[in-house]
């Protein structure tokens, strides 16, 4: 299937509405054929999904108001967009997340403590790629994702894994970034770099609406979704609290970078329930009736109405909710266990391979603290 630009300014894509009903109409039909594919142990996976990461989420939010995490980035309401783009994903496919993609690295692999300790201060990216499903480490760094993602991609252009028609082989690279993102110069050379290469990269945008306290309206008089086709990028945008609108638009755009067609742009509308990070406070800068008005639209809750229509049951639900709960026991306990690495592990990931001024830095490090233990005991 090719994938179809929207036309410009048009509402978004969707194929479950707030109510959960699935809607099909000669404007989504293409995609609504892609979401009607899923078996339904697919859907209850992507449920699942949605359920643990927000568990996840607020008992990661809890353990840093009691200062046990230095910082955390929550992603309330943002978990259909994450879901559905990392289901649509190979396992070939590269993936670079920003910070708060906590539901596409676990859906990866990425195990919860390799957060958790990332956002205690306790590691450096904390995990290799290459074990966690090719999904790279969070970038902090507002943007800079959308350059290294453009990098790989070309890489694997090079490499010959993009268009040779074996879905075993053809790969491309994903990269996730906020509407604040957008902004910055690294975004737009990126999209630069991406479409005067014909990179297999999808670009895939959470509109969230607040860049910390500036809304989009502000950062953007035109829509984002009509942005990168002035770089040569065919864009589409869908509902980001539609889980399926999400599956269906990043399977097409993927399979469009993958094929050697170039690079392709989603935009998931949807909205950051929480605040920017917990060094913020969203209550000084939008009003309760805007969020009130996105919490009815809650991802989980219409992802939910839509299996009961389809047959689950509460045990299934039930057990989902189970699930969530041991997450949340086992990094409250773990994490209040977790011991200060050593400072030597400051080298460990800064090359993939050996590094011989890493090595000699190493080594002065270990005669540094060998000659102040010394002093300490003379």
């Amino acid at each position: 299937m090719l994938f179809r630009a929207a036309a410009p300014a048009t509402t978004p894509v969707q194929l479950l509405d707030p109510e959960g009903r699935f809607v099909e109409t000669d404007e989504n039909a293409e995609l609504a054929a892609v979401a009607r594919a899923l078996p339904d142990e697919t859907l209850l996976a992507m449920h699942r999904q949605m359920v643990l990461t927000r568990r996840f989420d607020h008992a990661a939010g809890n353990l840093q108001r009691t200062g046990q995490l230095g910082l955390w980035a929550p992603s309330h309401g943002q978990e259909a967009a994450q879901v559905g783009s990392a289901f649509a994903l190979r396992p070939q496919d590269h993936l670079f997340p920003s910070y708060r993609e906590h539901a596409v690295v676990m859906q990866r692999g990425v195990e919860p403590m390799e957060i958790i300790s990332l956002f205690r201060g306790q590691a450096h990216g904390n995990w290799d790629p290459d074990a966690r499903g090719n999904t790279h480490i969070y970038t902090l760094v507002i943007g800079a994702q959308t350059l290294h993602a453009t990098g790989y991609a070309m890489g694997q252009a090079l490499d010959g894994v993009v268009g040779t028609g074996d879905p075993d082989i053809d790969a491309c690279s994903i990269v996730y970034f906020g509407d604040g993102a957008t902004s910055q110069g690294d975004v737009n050379e990126a999209y630069v770099f991406a479409a005067s290469h014909q990179a297999p990269v999808v670009f895939f945008l959470q509109n969230n609406h607040w860049a910390i306290s500036v809304p989009v309206s502000v950062q953007s008089p035109t829509p984002l979704v009509d942005r990168p086709r002035g770089f040569g990028i065919p864009s589409i945008k869908v509902d980001g609290n539609d889980v399926l609108a999400s599956y269906a638009a990043s399977l097409v755009a993927t399979d469009h970078a993958r094929s050697g067609q170039g690079p392709a742009f989603v935009e998931a509308e949807t909205y950051r329930i929480g605040a920017h990070t917990s060094s913020d406070d969203p209550t000084r800068y939008r009003g309760d009736d805007e969020l009130a008005g996105w919490v009815a639209r809650d991802p989980i809750t219409r992802s939910e109405t839509y299996l009961r229509s389809k047959g689950a049951t509460d045990a299934q639900f039930a057990e989902f909710d189970a699930e969530g709960e041991q997450i949340a026991a086992d990094i409250r306990t773990r994490t209040s266990a977790l011991q200060d690495p050593p400072m030597e592990a400051m080298f460990d990931n800064v090359y993939r391979e050996p590094h011989p001024r890493i090595d000699e830095q190493r080594a002065w490090l270990r005669d540094y603290e060998a000659g102040q233990d010394a002093g300490a005991h003379a």
